[in-house]
């Protein structure tokens, strides 16, 4: 069975043969750079190669040795673009390791040795302490209030650090020939492998309103200014179904899998009330679904994190097709319980291995007992990939990497 046979196989609810693994196919189902220099010195790979695709969040765009030491079965679409040497340039991380940034990602020292991001008009959209594994947001466009008119958006989201700074291939969107290259580039891929394809789109409608008016304001907004709400969400919706025509229209017959956004939980419960969220929040996201699923054979993923449990059903609803990270540590986000609820109606991409205190914090036996457990849970009756609950942190030693994936391979 080939790689992408066995994700497809278990994202339509089949038992696959093996199981299917990710790392590396979406900016939260990864890898710090930290992190990345010790998973190859764990895997005896000593080269400098580690090339920091999303700069953001200092994740790294895994290399195909490494992916096929793993044997993982995704790859990002965006990996087919700044390929050429000098396409980066180099730089020391945090822990003093080395690694490579993108070339356009221009970044000065300032006091305190905090590292800076300013745009083409000198404003300061970014910035990263000395000693941090990722840069902040300092620019909402929408900080004292909303706009008259949103004929200026698309400027203003370019002022926000996730727009600006964007990982590949959206960083190359801004060239004439763009969606014919991102057409040709991914038929190559789909003919040069046999992996899944991954292609991260965002279309956030949640995060968007926290980006621009800063999350403070926008969790009142959505209570005590609802008007502005939903006009700032319509603004953006149309923005997002005509970036999603495009990307249909270029990889819809070629690519897996869509992945979207929005997070809207945290570790102990949601941003909002469920009936707030199928208010506002579940009619667009729908809306995106369907446009997606009738115009591609693409399936949708969706990036949320924190304890969304109460809102699963209507992810489902919404046509969502996919839920990852599987925030397992959060309220009422128990593995059991979801996989016995809903695990015959969505797939659960994430929740193998808790990042946040067993996969950094654990002996190398808690963590490989811990992700054995987690795929018996998840891995029966297929509906499951498997990937860490987010991203593998800096905090995250050789051994305990080892142990993890020891573990996964037991069951491939």
């Amino acid at each position: 069975m080939s790689s992408r046979d066995c994700v497809l196989q278990s994202i339509n609810h089949r038992q696959p043969a093996q199981l299917p693994l990710d790392l590396g196919g979406t900016p939260s189902s990864g890898i710090s750079a930290i992190g990345y220099n010790k998973l190859k010195n764990a895997l005896g790979i000593h080269d400098r190669n580690n090339k920091v695709y999303d700069v953001v969040q200092q994740v790294t765009q895994p290399e195909l040795n490494i992916l096929d030491a793993l044997r993982v079965d995704v790859l990002c679409l965006g990996r087919t673009f700044n390929t050429g040497a000098e396409d980066w340039y180099d730089v020391s991380l945090a822990d003093g390791s080395l690694a490579q940034y993108p070339a356009w990602f221009k970044i000065r020292e300032g006091k305190n040795g905090v590292f800076e991001y300013y745009d083409e008009e000198g404003e300061l959209l970014a910035k990263m302490p000395r000693g941090a594994t990722f840069f902040d947001q300092t620019c909402f466009p929408y900080l004292e209030g909303y706009p008259d008119s949103y004929k200026d958006l698309p400027k203003a989201m370019n002022k926000v650090l996730w727009q600006k700074l964007a990982h590949s291939p959206w960083d190359n969107a801004g060239k004439p020939d763009f969606w014919e290259e991102l057409r040709r580039r991914a038929l190559e891929l789909r003919a040069s492998t046999d992996r899944a394809i991954i292609i991260t789109c965002g279309c956030n409608l949640f995060e968007w309103g926290t980006f621009l008016r800063r999350m403070d304001n926008f969790l009142m907004d959505i209570y005590a200014d609802p008007e502005s709400v939903e006009t700032l969400l319509d603004a953006l919706m149309e923005i997002h179904l005509a970036s999603l025509e495009k990307v249909c229209n270029a990889l819809g017959d070629i690519v897996d899998i869509l992945r979207f956004g929005d997070d809207l939980g945290m570790g102990t419960g949601m941003f909002m009330s469920r009936e707030k969220y199928r208010a506002v929040f579940m009619p667009r996201h729908k809306k995106l679904c369907a446009y997606v699923h009738s115009h591609s054979s693409m399936k949708t993923f969706l990036h949320t994190c924190g304890s969304v449990y109460p809102i699963v059903p209507d992810f489902i609803e919404a046509g969502y097709d996919i839920i990852n990270p599987v925030q397992i540590s959060a309220k009422d986000m128990e593995p059991e319980r979801l996989k016995r609820e809903f695990g015959g109606d969505i797939v659960f991409w994430g929740g193998g291995c808790n990042t946040q205190t067993v996969l950094n914090r654990g002996t190398p036996d808690e963590v490989y007992d811990h992700t054995r457990r987690m795929i018996d849970i998840f891995f029966k009756d297929g509906g499951y990939v498997f990937n860490t609950v987010h991203n593998i942190m800096p905090d995250v030693s050789e051994e305990n990497m080892l142990a993890m994936y020891r573990a996964v391979h037991e069951y491939k």
